[in-house]
C-alpha cells in the first residue's frame, strides 16, 4: 500500500483536471491516515464572483450533517438524559404525524436509522429564527405513514429534525448553539459554520445546478435550503480538514486528539451497528447504523454518509480498521462519478479497501414484469410515473413539488433499463452514475407499493 505523501502527490497533480473532466466548478480533498491530514483543493468558488478555492475554503456537507445530529442524540444517552427505544413522545411531546399510533410508538432509534416510516422530503420553511426547529415540528403534523414503523429503510430528513429537536429541549439551546458548544469546540475545529452569517466568515463555495443547456453547471440562486431542516443538512458548511476531525474522533473511539472524550466509545461502536439492510441502491451504503452508513467492501466494513445540498456534494468514509478516512467536498457536477475516481484509488492505496462498483447497465436487458411497476408513485418531493412507449421501452417521468420544482430545468423523461430483479437503472448517466430504481413491496394485487430509490416512494394510482 502506498503512504500519505505518496497518494497525496497524486490528488494534487490530477485534481484539477478531474474536476474538469466532470464538469465541477470546485472540489476540496481531505485525507486522514496514520494520524496525518493531507488537504488539496482546485477550481472556483462561486462564477458570480470567479473566487477560487483553497484548503480553508468551506463547503455544505448536507446531509453528513446527520452523522453530526445523531453523535449529539448518543452524548444524551451517555449522559442518562435518553433512552433511545423509548417514544419520542416522551421527550418531545409535541411530535405529530399523520398516523397519532404511529407518532406515539416512534423511538429515537427508529429516526436515526430511518425506518420510522413517515414521509420525510418536507423542506417546510419556518423562518430563520431561533425557532425555526421548533416551529417546524407543527408543520409535519399531517406527514402521512407510508409503513409501520420498523418494517423497512426510506430515507427521512424530517425524523433528523425531530431528532435536533429532541437535542434542544435536552439542552436547552438551539440546535447550531448544541452542534458548537458539544462538538465543533471540544474537537478544536476553526471552519465551521451552522449558517449563511458564519459561512460568510470564510472562504466559501456556493452550489453550482444543471443549465438548461450545455454541461457545465450555472451558479445557483440561492445558497441553503431552509433552516428549520438544519440538523438534517440543510446548512452546516467546514472544510475537509474540520470534517475529518469529526470522523477522526469515531475512528479513536470518542476521543479527540488533545484527549477530550467527546462520545464514549460505546456509544461509538453502537452507532457502527447494522440496524437496517437496503435494497442495491447504488452509491448508498448496504445497511444502515445509528446515522452512519455501512459499506460491505472488501478490506472493511466502511462507514460513512454523503450529503447533497443546493448545488453542493460531500462525501464521507472512513475504515476504523485502517485508521483512514477521506472526505471530499464539490459544488456541482457530476460529483458521484470524481467521488468513485478519487475513493477508489485512494481507499485502495491506503486502506487496501476494494470499493463495490457503480452500477452498470447489463449487456442484455434483464426481462421486466411491467404489470409490477407500471404506475404513480409520490413523495412530497415529486410525483414519478413510470411508463412503457410504444417501443417497448420503459419510461420515468418526474413532476418535482415545492422548492425543487423553482430549482432548475424540469427533469426530462428518463428510460430505465432491466438490471436486477424489480431494479432498473437509468440509461443515461446523472452526476456521473446511474441510481438503481428498486420495485418493492405489494400493494395486494401483485404491483409494487414503492418505488425506492433510497427513499420509498407509495405508489398513488388505483
Amino acid at each position: 500500500m502506498s503512504d500519505l505523501n505518496e497518494i497525496g502527490t497524486w490528488v494534487r497533480e490530477n485534481l484539477p483536471a478531474l474536476i474538469a473532466d466532470a464538469h465541477v466548478p470546485a472540489a476540496s480533498v481531505g485525507i486522514l491516515a496514520g494520524g496525518e491530514v493531507f488537504t488539496a483543493a482546485a477550481g472556483i468558488l462561486n462564477k458570480n464572483t470567479g473566487v477560487e478555492a483553497d484548503e480553508d475554503s468551506v463547503f455544505q456537507i448536507g446531509s453528513i450533517t446527520k452523522t453530526w445530529t445523531a453523535t449529539l442524540i448518543m452524548q444524551l444517552v451517555d449522559e442518562g438524559l435518553l433512552d433511545l427505544d423509548a417514544p419520542v413522545r416522551d421527550t418531545v411531546p409535541a411530535f405529530a404525524i399523520g398516523d397519532d399510533a404511529a407518532a406515539s410508538a416512534i423511538t429515537t432509534r427508529q429516526l436515526l436509522s430511518h425506518v420510522s416510516g413517515f414521509e420525510g422530503d418536507l423542506f417546510n420553511d419556518t423562518g430563520v429564527g431561533d425557532d425555526a426547529v421548533e416551529k417546524y415540528l407543527a408543520t409535519i403534523a399531517d406527514a402521512p405513514q407510508l409503513f409501520a414503523p420498523g418494517e423497512r429503510f426510506s430515507y427521512n430528513n424530517a425524523a433528523f429534525v425531530v431528532l435536533g429537536r429532541i437535542v434542544e429541549v435536552l439542552r436547552g439551546q438551539t440546535y447550531d448553539q448544541a452542534l458548537h458548544a458539544h462538538l465543533a469546540r471540544p474537537l478544536g475545529l476553526t471552519h465551521v459554520a451552522t449558517d449563511a452569517s458564519q459561512a460568510i466568515m470564510f472562504r466559501a463555495a456556493l452550489g453550482h445546478i444543471p443549465a438548461d443547456d450545455g454541461d457545465e453547471p450555472v451558479a445557483a440562486p440561492v445558497w441553503s435550503l431552509v433552516r428549520s431542516n438544519a440538523p438534517a443538512g440543510s446548512m452546516l458548511a467546514m472544510t475537509p480538514r474540520d470534517l475529518l476531525g469529526f470522523a477522526g474522533m469515531h475512528m479513536a473511539g470518542g476521543v479527540a486528539p488533545d484527549g477530550t472524550k467527546v462520545l464514549s466509545a460505546q456509544s461509538v461502536a453502537s452507532m457502527q451497528e447494522r440496524q437496517v439492510d437496503l435494497p442495491n441502491l447504488g452509491v448508498l451504503g448496504d445497511a444502515w447504523g445509528l446515522g452512519w452508513e455501512i459499506f460491505d467492501w472488501t478490506g472493511g466494513p466502511v462507514y460513512g454518509h454523503d450529503g447533497g445540498t443546493i448545488g453542493q456534494n460531500a462525501f464521507l468514509r472512513f475504515v476504523p480498521s485502517a485508521g483512514v478516512a477521506v472526505v471530499l467536498l464539490t459544488n456541482g457536477g457530476d460529483t458521484v462519478g470524481l467521488y468513485y475516481d478519487l475513493f477508489s484509488k485512494i481507499l485502495s492505496a491506503l486502506a487496501g479497501v476494494d470499493m463495490a462498483p457503480l452500477p452498470v447497465l447489463p449487456d442484455a436487458p434483464v426481462d421486466v414484469d411491467l404489470d409490477r411497476i407500471l404506475g404513480t408513485y409520490s413523495s412530497s418531493v415529486s410525483d414519478s410515473t413510470v411508463s412503457v412507449d410504444d417501443e417497448g421501452r420503459i419510461w420515468l417521468t418526474r413532476t418535482m413539488k415545492g422548492i425543487f420544482a423553482e430549482l432548475g430545468p424540469a427533469p426530462a423523461p428518463v428510460e430505465l433499463v432491466g438490471w436486477s430483479g424489480d431494479s432498473l437503472l437509468p440509461r443515461e448517466k446523472d452526476h456521473g452514475m446511474r441510481m438503481p430504481h428498486a420495485f418493492v413491496g405489494d400493494d395486494g394485487s401483485g404491483r409494487a407499493l414503492y418505488l425506492h430509490t433510497g427513499r420509498a416512494d407509495r405508489r398513488v394510482d388505483a
